[in-house]
């Protein structure tokens, strides 16, 4: 870890990330970004059609088994719409207006999606820190998205995104997700999983924001992984493989478990979120009247670590999306 600002992350962001496990950006989308990301997300809300939708429901886990139809399975490559499970009656109609009731969208909006793309786009996205620094990305002969900067920041050397969703948390009905962590999902040997968390609306202990176990990332493994069953479906197997990236300041510690005292993530519309793939993490219901939408996408290491096939997720025939462009 250097102490000097390279671009991307301020020394002390760096150093709050590495303690933690996830660090707050405040601002990190001005506000016209953030409306335009707002705007596509309501435009395709409004215009998927449900005549040709298998009503395919996104569980978090917390009442029924995660999904694994081919609906969702196949999704990598596409944008398509997940239903929150309250959004039925007993007789699996919906009950919501269908902007009301999709839980998510997923999992190509980072590479089909014009506005989310260009988050990723160092001319429409770029990484102000480092071209205002004397040793920084832009000044170095490097044009970075702030991604990327991010990314070269956490000594990534080949950063890929893998998917990316909108996550609406709707009003009433935004269900619950239980501890967690990202790279039970989306596992490379050794773990190398980042998630870029953006907060589109505010975020609030009210409307379901993220609670945090800080410092998990050093101690919890990763013990599952959430993998393509060979019966078809989805499912959780043990991890046999390594469970913390490589590093002296990893490893388990006896009596630690996710049960400990979370801190609340409350942020404002336009932060980021940076969450270490170990970092235990969860958010609750919103049973309130204000939604809560944001934006995250997931990169890994593309060199030195295995992306393995059993994934649930399956990279397109061209490959996960490069953010380093140089």
């Amino acid at each position: 870890m250097t102490s000097e600002t390279t671009g991307g992350l301020t020394s002390e962001q760096l150093a709050a990330f590495w303690r933690d496990g996830y660090v707050v950006i405040p601002d990190a989308l001005p506000p016209t970004t953030v409306q335009a990301l707002l705007a596509e997300t309501h435009a395709l809300l409004e215009g998927f059609p449900l005549s040709e939708h298998p009503m395919t429901r996104f569980s978090t886990g917390e009442k029924s088994a995660h999904v694994g139809d081919d609906y969702f399975l196949s999704s990598g490559d596409k944008v398509r719409f997940f239903f929150e499970e309250d959004a039925f009656d007993a007789a699996g109609s919906l009950t919501k207006p269908k902007a009301r009731a999709i839980n998510k969208i997923g999992h190509a909006l980072h590479a089909l999606s014009p506005p989310f793309a260009a988050l990723l786009d160092p001319a429409l996205n770029p990484d102000l820190l480092g071209a205002g620094s004397s040793t920084g990305s832009v000044s170095a002969g490097r044009k970075e998205s702030h991604p990327a900067a991010i990314a070269r920041a956490l000594r990534f050397r080949d950063p890929r995104c893998l998917q990316s969703m909108v996550i609406c948390k709707q009003p009433e009905i935004g269900g619950a997700v239980p501890p967690h962590q990202d790279s039970t999902f989306l596992y490379t040997s050794a773990p190398s999983a980042v998630g870029f968390w953006y907060a589109l609306e505010d975020a609030t202990a009210e409307n379901g924001c993220l609670s945090f176990l800080p410092g998990s990332h050093r101690w919890a493994p990763v013990r599952q992984r959430f993998v393509r069953a060979d019966a078809g479906g989805t499912g959780f197997v043990e991890n046999d493989g390594p469970r913390f990236p490589a590093g002296d300041e990893y490893g388990e510690v006896e009596g630690k478990g996710e049960d400990g005292e979370y801190k609340l993530g409350e942020v404002k519309a336009g932060s980021l979120v940076l969450i270490h793939g170990n970092l235990l993490h969860k958010s609750e219901r919103n049973l309130s009247q204000k939604g809560r939408i944001i934006y995250t996408f997931h990169v890994i290491e593309g060199e030195g670590a295995k992306y393995d096939e059993r994934n649930w997720l399956h990279p397109p025939a061209e490959g996960f999306t490069r953010l380093y462009r140089d």
